[in-house]
Formats: structure tokens, C-alpha cells, sequence
């Protein structure tokens, strides 16, 4: 690459940058320069955040600590205007060239903040192998687009605490059309487009988000338990009994667990993913929807959700353990041969947001504050979202300022932890909307000897997420 053109590039990587840090500002209705300073301050840090407080002594955050905290408490921070903020800015696409978003819930425990309000009980796992525990916490629904090939970067586009007894599929199909909406509205999408990719685990009922989301471009591909139970379509021509009643709904049965139920695949190829893989699809396959919990209140006959079940056999894995088979849901009933690679291609990327979450939780520092009420936790998570947005806007920007002991990179495989390390130059070139601190005198606060007598209300745990795998 020559000089002009990364100069080039390297302008236009800086103008994008300091737009959405200007539009993160004017996101901020109330107490902005303190909350803007808190973001610079978190990408400044030299290392892992290990307290909260610990951000005021950056150079980037001119004010005192009592105005972190007080940005927290009583800041302001529109979530539908930095997620639209973020997703005008540039997308990365998937394999196949399309839009894949992938959805999770990861949780920020605290088990021991009784005074804290709307925790739920989170699905963690334990110390111990196939060990799983519920620990009161708050979980937050993410969404991020997936890149193609091999890395550790996402783009986040939203993160959205669940409340207590709250049903997963309802809020998730919620929050991707308000994501989508804004993704449609940047042009990132246009008709004629493939339809973007929607990936997520097996905690998701993917047939019930597939038909939240009907009307939209949209396709779903879900991992599937080993125990889960399908049907084929009903035969045409099939005629009810000499006793009348309703025609059936459902054919034969397609057991996941039961090899016997299994009639001939649709589509099977051999390629080379970890080894020879194999890749089976059964087209036009559905789940029986019950009328309880989440479909209790659906008026109406309940729907028949057609898709494809998707079967990938593999050889070996990387870590060395043994491997077992993926089941996946796809929503398209008759895909084709190229359909159904890239949606399995698609569901394997998904894991790259198990890295964002790590990046979070371990080096800025996302679930070490021990904030009181929910409303502060939700700031601090769009702040924690912005500031990673504006590494990945960095990424051409970063040199590698890498310690002795670690291996260099080059330029595009900088992890978000390199290019958080030196985006403290990157900053100097970037525009700063927020205005200096005016002088000021701290308050007389408690006065000495007289303890505090207003004890916080405590509140119950409430219930665990609806999920209706």
C-alpha cells in the first residue's frame, strides 16, 4: 500500500472517529462532560480496570472523583440515539458478504448487593466440569455483528438489561428491530440484499424469534439441544378419517436423539472444517408450539414455523476434546447448497462475541463497579459500548506498542487489548467536545462523628428469564 493511499485511509479513519465522538456527546443530555470524560478515561487506562474510581486519576478526566460517580447517578445517556450513533458508523460482514448479528445474554453478578434492585437469577457455570449454578445478577442482552475468518473483534451495536421474569425471545425481537432499524436507515442494507443472518445459542427459541421477526429480512439460525423433537410436513393428499374431525397438522416424527426417525437428507457434502466434516440438511422441518408461558396469550390458531435442520460431523476439534454433533435451526425451509454453508459457517463465528465478553468483563473493567441502583449499571454498560466502539473505529489508527515478552502483529490482527494500549496517541488527532472543568470547591459533606442513619431499602431477587427452548 502506498503512502498517499494509507494517508488517505488513515484521514478517513480519523474523520469517522471523531463524527461518532461527537454524536456520542450530543447523545448525552445531562452532565456530558463528566460522562464523556469517563469514556476517555476508560480507553486511557494502561491496564485492566480493576476499580471504578480509579478512572478519575487519568489525565483525560479533568474532574474530580465525586463527579464520576455523580455522572453515574444522575448523568443521561439516550440508548436509541448511540445505538443509531453506532450502527451509521461502517458494519463488517460475514461470511458470504452478508450482515450477521449475533444475539447472547451475559450477566454482571452480584450476588451479595441486596440493596440493589431488579437482579435476576443468572445461569452461570461453576468451578467444577458440568457443574451450573443460578447466581443474582443482571443480565444484559447484547447484540454485535460477526466478521469473517479467525479474530476477537465485534461490532457491539446494543446491550439491553433484561428485568426480572422477562422473556428473552419477546425483548430480543425487540431489540433487533430497533437495531435493524437503524442499520436500514444507514444504509447498510438495500432491497435486494441477502437477508441479514441472525445467529445465536441454544438458549434462544429460535422458531418463536423466527416468527417475531416474519416481516422482516431476516434469517435465523439457531443451535438446537440433542433432545429436541420435529416434524415433518403432513403429506399432500392426505385425506381425514371416515369419522371427520381436524386434519392433521404434523407428519413423522424427526427425533434429534433417535437416527431411526431420520429419513434421507435433502443435502449432504463432505468439506474440510477441523478435519473432514460432514454436513447433512432436512428441509421443511418443524417444532410443535404449545400453548403455555410465552404462547399463552396468542390469539388464534397457533402457527406451523417451517426451517431446515442442519447436522455438522466433525473430526477432531482445536482444543483436542471429543467431538460431538452440532444441530442447528436454519428458518429458510429450502435453502440452498450455499445457503446452508453459509449459515453453519455463520453460527461458527458466533463464538468470536465469547471474546468481546471476556474483553469486557476482564481488561474495561464492565461489571467492577458495585453501582446501587439499575439505571446507573445501565450508563456505565453505553459507555463501556461506546468506548469499544471507538477501539474498533481505531483499529487502522493503533501501532503496535506491544511488551517485550509478547509477539508482534501486524497492523489487522491488532487485538482490541494492543489497540486500546495505544489509542492514548490516537486521542491527541481526535476532536474533544467536552468543555474544561470550571473551578470549583468540594462540599462539607457528612459531618464528622454522625454515621449515616438512612439505611438503603433491600430488595428480593426475582425470577429467572423466560427462555422456552
Amino acid at each position: 500500500m502506498s503512502s498517499v493511499v494509507f494517508e488517505a485511509l488513515s484521514r478517513q479513519a480519523v474523520a469517522e472517529l471523531s463524527s461518532f465522538r461527537l454524536d456520542l456527546y450530543a447523545a448525552m443530555p445531562r452532565l456530558a462532560d463528566a460522562l464523556f470524560e469517563l469514556s476517555d478515561a476508560l480507553l486511557r487506562a494502561d491496564g485492566p480496570v480493576r476499580a471504578l474510581v480509579e478512572l478519575a486519576l487519568a489525565p483525560e478526566h479533568r474532574r474530580s472523583h465525586g463527579s464520576l460517580y455523580a455522572a453515574l447517578n444522575r448523568g443521561d445517556l439516550d440508548a436509541d440515539r448511540l445505538r443509531c450513533a453506532i450502527a451509521a458508523r461502517s458494519l463488517p460482514r460475514g461470511p458470504g458478504g452478508r450482515i450477521v448479528l449475533a444475539v447472547d445474554v451475559t450477566a454482571w453478578l452480584r450476588p451479595d448487593a441486596n440493596t440493589s434492585d431488579a437482579r435476576s437469577f443468572c445461569h452461570t457455570y461453576g468451578r467444577r466440569e458440568n457443574t451450573h449454578e443460578m447466581v443474582p445478577g443482571w443480565p444484559y442482552s447484547f447484540v454485535a455483528a460477526l466478521e469473517q475468518g479467525s479474530t476477537s473483534w465485534t461490532a457491539l451495536l446494543d446491550a439491553q438489561r433484561l428485568e426480572p421474569g422477562a422473556d428473552s425471545a419477546a425483548v430480543t425481537a425487540a431489540q433487533l428491530r430497533e437495531v435493524l432499524r437503524c442499520v436500514f436507515n444507514a444504509g447498510h442494507w438495500k432491497l435486494g440484499d441477502p437477508p441479514v443472518l441472525i445467529v445465536a445459542d441454544a438458549g434462544y427459541d429460535g422458531p418463536r424469534l423466527a416468527w417475531l421477526l416474519r416481516d422482516l429480512p431476516v434469517r435465523i439460525v439457531v443451535r438446537m439441544r440433542s433432545d429436541r423433537v420435529f416434524f415433518n410436513p403432513v403429506p399432500d393428499g392426505h385425506r381425514v378419517g371416515p369419522k371427520g374431525g381436524q386434519p392433521p397438522r404434523h407428519g413423522a416424527r424427526f427425533e434429534l436423539a433417535d437416527s431411526a426417525t431420520w429419513h434421507v437428507p435433502d443435502s449432504e457434502h463432505a468439506t474440510r472444517h477441523y478435519g473432514a466434516a460432514r454436513v447433512r440438511a432436512w428441509h421443511r422441518l418443524h417444532p410443535r408450539i404449545w400453548r403455555r408461558s410465552a404462547c399463552s396469550d396468542y390469539q388464534g390458531q397457533l402457527p406451523i414455523v417451517e426451517g431446515t435442520l442442519i447436522r455438522l460431523d466433525v473430526d477432531h476439534l482445536p482444543s483436542g476434546g471429543t467431538p460431538k454433533p452440532v444441530w442447528l435451526w436454519f428458518s429458510d425451509p429450502t435453502p440452498s447448497d450455499e445457503d446452508t454453508d453459509t449459515a453453519w459457517h455463520a453460527f461458527l463465528r458466533r463464538f468470536d462475541l465469547e471474546h468481546t465478553f471476556r474483553f469486557l468483563k476482564q481488561t474495561m473493567g464492565w461489571t467492577r463497579p458495585r453501582l446501587r441502583e439499575p439505571a446507573a449499571a445501565d450508563r456505565w454498560t453505553r459507555l463501556v459500548l461506546a468506548a469499544h466502539t471507538q477501539l474498533r473505529l481505531a483499529r487502522s489508527l493503533a501501532a503496535d506498542l506491544r511488551r517485550p515478552w509478547e509477539r508482534p502483529q501486524p497492523a489487522d490482527r491488532l487485538t482490541p487489548a494492543r489497540v486500546r494500549r495505544g489509542f492514548r496517541n490516537i486521542r491527541t488527532t481526535l476532536t474533544c467536545p467536552a468543555h474544561v472543568a470550571r473551578p470549583s470547591r468540594p462540599g462539607p459533606g457528612r459531618p464528622p462523628g454522625q454515621p449515616n442513619r438512612r439505611r438503603a431499602p433491600e430488595y428480593d431477587v426475582g425470577l429467572a428469564l423466560v427462555t422456552n427452548p
